[in-house]
């Protein structure tokens, strides 16, 4: 049975989808944009203050979900330009310091016309 994740703490669904699923011990984030949750808008212009905005909405969806970074198995990434890779990686590291396995694709446009998009499986 699938459990619900929801936080404040992180962007409200956009579309007919939740934050997070939770499946035994492992949780599913959806991809998480440059949403700002206490405005509802993307407010970061550079892929570096971006993925920040990124990083700090999946941190709470994975903690809400009783989780953390550390405890990633599987990330996907999605960027807008693969040019903004290196740059990118430097902000994602600081994250997922355990180096869970990894896609990263260029997406021809993402929601909102954001740089970066991110979604994680972790275990619980």
């Amino acid at each position: 049975m699938l459990k619900k994740v929801y936080t404040e703490k992180a962007p409200a669904a956009i579309g007919p989808y939740s934050q997070a699923v939770i499946l035994g011990n492992l949780v599913f984030t959806s991809g998480q944009i440059a949403i700002n949750p206490a405005s509802g808008e993307v407010e970061a212009d550079t892929i570096e203050t971006q993925t920040e905005q990124v990083m700090q909405n999946l941190k709470a969806v994975l903690e809400e979900a009783g989780s953390s970074f550390e405890k990633a198995v599987k990330t996907t990434c999605f960027l807008k330009h693969m040019s903004d890779f290196a740059a990118f990686n430097e902000i994602y590291g600081n994250y997922f310091t355990e180096k869970p396995a990894r896609s990263c694709v260029a997406a021809k446009q993402l929601p909102k016309d954001v740089l970066v998009e991110v979604e994680v499986i972790a275990s619980i």
